[in-house]
């Protein structure tokens, strides 16, 4: 560590050239590398080790919020009076523990500080934890008649500790000096990888069939499925890649029943948000569709149903799925967009003594009274499907 009394050195410490600043050539050739080492936004930046905040005000000038620090007093006091109307912030503490708290920076800035610290790996490791996630830390180090810190081992040390760095040789520029140099001097500008945003939240979606012939509506068992097997449900299926819900909808009718419909066969029944016990939740599609449109129901997947089976809708089994005997349910009610979200506890077999889970949601009519009655959509009510129109076969 160095002995240097950095109070006693402060009257005439911007005598140096790259220290005062002083020299218009000097000045805007360190201008020049904080444009390139900073943020091109305002940010806020800490300075540590800032002498008389020569570097502070190049920072402040080029748009930056700053906060400088400075283990000596007269130093800081310096630092002030040229800082003064920047808004920048002067502190007395060392450059190693500097006294923010628990404020966090885009910037941590040092020149010619590493190389006077007893411990500068730990100051190193400290100076990281100030930054937030994609910040900066910008070293200007060197090595002087044998003193400092050699650009190599600073790297080393910081190469756990951050995600990039860029390391910059400062020697040939002689304008930075004020003069020729031929020592050792080069910046290293470290940067801590981003917070990856977090992953956007997705949902399976499903579709459901309800096939209608009168009041009833033909259900399908599940069998070797893994989910719910041995209980009664609508003809279903996911949406694959690439299509929307009336493709799949067409897709899963033709493998699972036989049944061949266009988009034009189906009606929107009913859009539902549902839960399983223990599951993400998925958005389902209930279709309505007339019994007689597409050709006649048959088992096309045995080996993932056992039997079809038409039943009444106003008394549907007990042994169904939970959240589609929900779903038909409330379509047998009117209802157009409910929830349904299981707890963790519940079963994924319907229980008629279970607490009803469904949650419908209200719907705007255009032109209506926010609190009036809801008005009758002409057509709307189950069981008013127009008579099956028989599309003729492909010759």
């Amino acid at each position: 560590m160095t002995t240097i009394d950095w109070d006693a050195a402060a009257d005439t410490f911007d005598e140096e050239p790259d220290h005062g600043l002083r020299d218009p050539v000097v000045r805007g050739a360190w201008a020049t590398r904080m444009a390139r080492w900073l943020p091109h936004e305002p940010s806020d930046v800490l300075d540590l080790g800032c002498g008389t905040g020569s570097l502070s005000l190049v920072a402040a000038e080029q748009g930056h919020r700053v906060t400088a620090v400075d283990l000596s007093p007269r130093m800081a006091a310096a630092a002030r009076r040229k800082l003064a109307g920047t808004g920048a912030e002067v502190l007395v503490g060392p450059a190693d523990r500097p006294p923010v708290g628990e404020r966090r920076f885009d910037v941590v800035l040092v020149r010619h500080v590493v190389w006077a610290l007893p411990d500068a790996e730990s100051a190193l490791g400290h100076w990281v934890s100030l930054l937030r996630p994609g910040g900066r830390l910008v070293l200007v180090e060197g090595v002087w008649g044998g003193a400092g810190v050699p650009a190599q081992r600073l790297i080393g040390t910081l190469t756990p500790l951050v995600g990039r760095i860029d390391h910059e040789p400062l020697s040939d520029d002689p304008a930075l000096w004020g003069r020729p140099v031929d020592d050792e001097r080069y910046a290293v500008v470290a940067r801590l990888a981003p917070v990856p945003p977090a992953p956007r939240h997705s949902e399976v979606v499903d579709v459901h069939l309800v096939l209608r012939r009168g009041d009833e509506v033909l259900l399908a068992r599940r069998a070797n499925t893994g989910y719910g097997d041995g209980l009664w449900n609508g003809p279903s299926g996911h949406v694959e890649e690439g299509e929307d819900v009336r493709a799949a909808m067409v897709r899963e009718t033709s493998e699972e029943i036989g049944v061949e419909l266009g988009p034009e066969d189906l009606r929107v029944a009913l859009v539902m948000q549902h839960r399983g016990p223990g599951d993400p939740p998925r958005t389902g599609w209930f279709f309505e569709a007339a019994y007689g449109t597409g050709g006649e129901p048959d088992n096309r997947e045995p080996h993932k149903c056992s039997e079809l089976a038409w039943h009444p809708l106003a008394a549907l089994p007990d042994d169904m799925v939970a959240y589609c005997r929900a779903g038909f349910e409330a379509y047998r009610a009117g209802e157009r967009f409910v929830v349904h979200w299981h707890e963790d506890d519940d079963t994924i077999a319907h229980d008629p003594g279970a607490p009803d889970r469904a949650v419908p949601l209200p719907v705007s009519v255009p032109g209506s009274v926010p609190g009036s009655i809801p008005v009758s959509v002409p057509g709307s009510v189950p069981g008013s499907l127009p008579v099956p129109r028989l599309r003729p076969e492909a010759p």
